[in-house]
């Protein structure tokens, strides 16, 4: 071949390379349009907060102009009015440090004599609270901050610039393909909320917990018992059934347009019917005992109720990985070779009871990858997701399972699990002081006091504690996250851990750049960037893009 020849060939290789480069790039400038788009529902989260904030100045207007009449001209302000005039009266009436400590109670008979009139007192403020209008107002509220934060983290998503220290290793395509999933998947998140909570406000402005009571009653009859089962499989069937549409979006729509579907619609057909049968199965007996415990254990039936839910909570534990979830999956012994024979390795370094060593086939229904370990005592397992060793090295796998040893290694799932007992024992106890209200019942138009409709009314007015209790478990979930990295870093898979951890996140499609505080409080595991400079690696970058 003669060098003309050879010239034109690399001139043409170099400029089909020009075209390539411009086209991946126009490609990217496209999907970062795109991403950066506000739609139709953009549009209407944008609207709503403005109208909040000029009905909000409006009202400061009509208060400054008409001040005290403003009660007598418009009344429905005067629940606001009431509240804002008596603030300043109430914090002068919060007492000084001192006063508090006068009230301490420094023998038994006084700690007993305050026991007895702060009883006196709570069951005063629980005979006269507002149930109804509690509850729709708490749960409103927690709808509007869950809203709010999701809010935050759409405004992340739509942002196209990627985050200091992810440059070297998160290419702009890779970033903007992720944010564009997570605005699918925040899309659908705000419209099932939504829709969710016009559900929830209508069952209780027009009292539909009380009139499908009754309806189970007219076929199951007077026994309480067999109406409350009853009722509880008439509500998981309902509530199945109203979440499906959105279940089916969210599978063969989001999950699909990005390319983590793997499911058909006859399989997922088959998940949802068994597992509304598998709630249905499991769940029945277990209200049923936890009915008849309170029934028979009086006013301290908290603690009974508890160590039964104790011991439920330990069954599933054992029963889920064995049982329940081969019911969905195929689990095979790990074949000989490489990977099980340093999982193997590092097992026994570790003196960790291992037992058996599967993987499973999580490609049948997603792309997305796990690793995890179970088991009580000396019978422990680890399995391995299909889709995680088709994505990872052998050592970067060695150092995910290193992770998970030092969950097992520090004793985070027996933390986890106390501090879900504890959760669970003032959910208890907390009822035990709302189960014998009448007028909790009559607020919500029920005849009677039926347990199963005491404990459904309760969880709304539990809210507000529960997502505090969610958080610092999120807390807690994140501190133990950072020392299972630690521990495989220390076991000497560090840079392994996070080069899995960076191709995981890839794969995943997981969101780069989230919102603090959404993070914060729905992220039970902290952020890629957090990881890697928690973990010391070299990837991070000490600029932004």
């Amino acid at each position: 071949m003669s060098d003309a020849t050879t010239e034109k060939a690399e001139k043409t290789s170099i400029a089909e390379g020009i075209v390539r480069a411009e086209a991946r790039d126009a490609a990217v400038d496209a999907q970062a349009r795109v991403v950066q788009q506000k739609g139709f529902l953009d549009d209407v989260i944008d609207g709503v907060q403005l109208g909040a904030m000029v009905i909000f100045f409006i009202c400061l207007v009509f208060a400054a102009i008409f001040g005290s009449s403003l009660p007598s001209i418009f009344p429905v302000t005067q629940p606001l009015y009431d509240a804002l005039v008596g603030l300043p009266q109430l914090l002068t009436q919060v007492p000084d440090i001192e006063t508090v400590l006068e009230y301490v109670p420094k023998t038994l008979d006084e700690a007993c004599e305050l026991r007895a009139s702060m009883s006196v007192w709570i069951a005063q403020v629980l005979h006269e609270l507002a149930y109804k209008q509690w509850v729709l107002g708490l749960s409103w509220a927690m709808y509007l901050w869950q809203t709010k934060l999701n809010i935050r983290q759409r405004d992340r998503l739509h942002d196209v610039r990627r985050p200091k220290g992810i440059a070297t290793f998160i290419s702009r395509q890779v970033y903007l393909e992720a944010n564009a999933y997570g605005l699918d998947k925040s899309s659908l998140l705000l419209v099932r909320d939504f829709i969710g909570q016009l559900q929830t406000t209508a069952i209780i402005a027009y009292d539909v917990v009380p009139w499908l009571w009754e309806q189970v009653g007219q076929v199951t009859g007077e026994n309480v018992l067999v109406q409350s089962v009853g009722f509880f499989v008439a509500a998981s069937v309902l509530s199945t059934v109203l979440g499906l549409p959105f279940d089916i979006y969210s599978t063969f729509v989001v999950e699909k347009k990005h390319g983590f579907n793997k499911q058909t619609m006859g399989l997922f057909w088959a998940d949802a019917l068994k597992s509304l049968l598998l709630v249905l199965a499991l769940g029945a007996p277990v209200l049923a005992g936890f009915l008849w415990v309170i029934e028979r254990t009086g006013e301290r039936f908290y603690l009974y109720a508890w160590a039964l839910m104790a011991g439920v909570q330990l069954l599933m534990i054992l029963i889920y990985p064995t049982v329940i979830q081969p019911m969905f999956n195929k689990f095979d012994p790990l074949p000989e070779g490489d990977l099980r024979e340093a999982i193997e390795a590092l097992a026994g370094r570790l003196e960790f009871p291992l037992k058996k060593l599967y993987v499973v086939d999580g490609s049948k229904r997603s792309s997305h990858s796990n690793a995890y370990v179970f088991g009580f005592f000396k019978a422990k397992r680890i399995v391995i997701y299909d889709t995680l060793i088709e994505q990872c090295t052998t050592e970067e796998i060695v150092a995910v399972v290193g992770h998970e040893l030092g969950h097992w290694k520090k004793s985070h799932t027996v933390r986890m699990l106390l501090m879900a007992q504890l959760q669970i024992l003032l959910i208890f106890y907390s009822f035990s002081c709302f189960v014998t209200e009448p007028h909790m019942y009559e607020s919500f138009g029920v005849e009677g006091m039926p347990v199963m409709l005491g404990f459904l009314f309760f969880q709304y007015l539990y809210e507000p504690l529960g997502m505090a209790l969610q958080f610092a478990t999120n807390v807690m979930s994140r501190i133990h996250e950072f020392q299972a990295d630690a521990f495989s870093r220390d076991l000497g898979y560090g840079e392994q851990l996070a080069s899995c951890l960076i191709k995981l996140q890839i794969e995943n499609k997981a969101t780069m750049n989230p919102d603090p505080l959404y993070s914060a409080f729905t992220y039970s595991h902290p952020p890629l960037v957090e990881r890697l400079d928690a973990l010391g690696n070299p990837h991070l970058a000490s600029k932004d893009e």
